[in-house]
């Protein structure tokens, strides 16, 4: 097995991250304003999105290909991605994935800024969600 390589997704390659959504029957799409990242053997096998937001960053889309789960990929991408980053990184999960991120250093956020105080109120209203916090 080839080494997984974790980089940024140019934008001129963002239609091979709706593909890699699709062919995983994935509800997952990628942020029209964020910066994707990857990661990568000989294709894409995880993916997340960083769209700017407030003081920070929103991270969704997060989504590792069932083949690779359990090998670490998510945690790997989390980190190559928030790395180069500054300020506060949100994100917006069901509960039963508060132990993987709280592993990979979120905790519970105590604030959002108000776009997304704003969704996580309107998403919230259909499904169980949790707001966590990653401090840069």
């Amino acid at each position: 097995m080839s080494e997984i390589r974790f980089c940024p997704l140019p934008d001129e390659c963002r239609p091979l991250l709706g593909k890699f959504y699709r062919e995983h029957q994935s509800s997952m799409r990628a942020a029209s304003k964020g910066q994707a990242w990857v990661a990568r053997q000989a294709e894409i096998v995880g993916a997340l999105c960083l769209t700017p937001v407030a003081e920070g960053h929103w991270l969704t889309g997060l989504f590792v290909a069932p083949a690779m789960r359990g090998k670490a990929v998510a945690r790997g991408l989390i980190d190559a991605a928030l790395q180069p980053q500054t300020g506060p990184v949100w994100l917006f999960c069901h509960p039963d994935l508060l132990g993987f991120y709280q592993l990979a250093g979120f905790a519970t956020a105590q604030r959002l800024p108000q776009t997304l105080g704003e969704r996580f109120m309107r998403y919230s209203r259909s499904k169980p969600l949790i707001a966590l916090c990653r401090q840069a």
